[in-house]
């Protein structure tokens, strides 16, 4: 797959109503399959930003204090994408004892995906099916066949459990469903945040990857974008990880606009292709 050059923006607007402190996580993460150039980072009124450590996934979040009134927080950069597209038939499921160590923590349970209480309903549904991209493909079709799209659905509590039983949600709700499943049959999958070209409507998007073959490989169950158009901002064991902010005081979020455009107008789908960009 050739190179993809996508334009990222995105601006939130915050009434402040006390001294809040604000985690932020918005910009793009840099990995070997994903640079990021030309990013700016503003604050309206201007603010001190404080940079915080990235982690060992890449997450690049900072901290700001706001003060009561209005605030204005901008950011843009440029992603090139060069994903790694390995043969889906060499994309197995591998054995506990393949694992790297520092996979293992993404088939345990978490606080949206609480895949010890669906052990049973994954194996009935899924354990037939043959091991690798093919399964965990079936499994991402299944929860986009089965879950109605509702924006206003779900909550900040509500857990994968919780969508299967309502059968809504968003994209958010979409991954954690299908992580769930994933790490019920021992396959370890964690929640990406990030940007999205095509996205309908536009906003900061929820997907998710599984790891096969050695790769972590992408998959979004609402079909709502092209994965080869994806930009990630944060990966972790579920959205608690990668929310694209966290507010510590009393503010209100008042406006929200998130883009991400292809110039060179590219609208292939991606639809059971096997992408990395991790």
């Amino acid at each position: 797959m050739t190179e993809r050059i996508i334009n990222l923006h995105s601006e939130l607007t915050y009434s402040v109503y006390a001294p809040t402190t604000i985690l932020l996580q918005v910009a793009a993460m840099n990995t070997p399959r994903q640079r990021i150039d030309n990013e700016i980072l503003t604050v309206n009124p201007s603010t001190p930003v404080d940079y915080l450590q990235e982690s060992d996934l890449g997450n690049r979040p900072c901290r700001l204090r706001l003060q009561p009134g209005s605030t204005t927080i901008h950011y843009s950069g440029t992603a090139t994408l060069d994903p790694k597209q390995p043969d889906n038939a060499g994309l197995k499921e591998l054995d506990y004892t393949e694992l790297p160590a520092e996979v293992l923590p993404y088939l345990n349970p978490s606080r949206y995906c609480e895949s010890d209480k669906l052990g049973k309903f994954a194996a009935d549904n899924f354990g037939h099916m043959n091991r690798g991209f093919d399964r965990v493909s079936q499994i991402s079709d299944w929860v986009f066949n089965n879950l109605a799209y509702v924006p206003g659905s779900t909550g900040p509590s509500t857990t994968a459990c919780d969508v299967l039983l309502q059968r809504t949600g968003v994209c958010r709700d979409y991954a954690h469903v299908a992580i769930t499943l994933c790490r019920a049959l021992g396959i370890p999958a964690r929640y990406v945040s990030g940007y999205a070209v095509n996205l309908n409507p536009p906003d900061f998007h929820g997907f998710f990857e599984a790891y096969l073959g050695g790769d972590w490989i992408l998959f979004d169950s609402t079909h709502l974008a092209p994965v080869s158009g994806f930009v990630r901002i944060g990966a972790g064991r579920d959205a608690a990880d990668v929310a694209f902010a966290t507010l510590i005081g009393q503010a209100s979020l008042t406006g929200k606009t998130v883009q991400a455009t292809d110039p060179q107008l590219v609208n292939a789908s991606s639809a059971g292709e096997a992408l990395s960009t991790a």
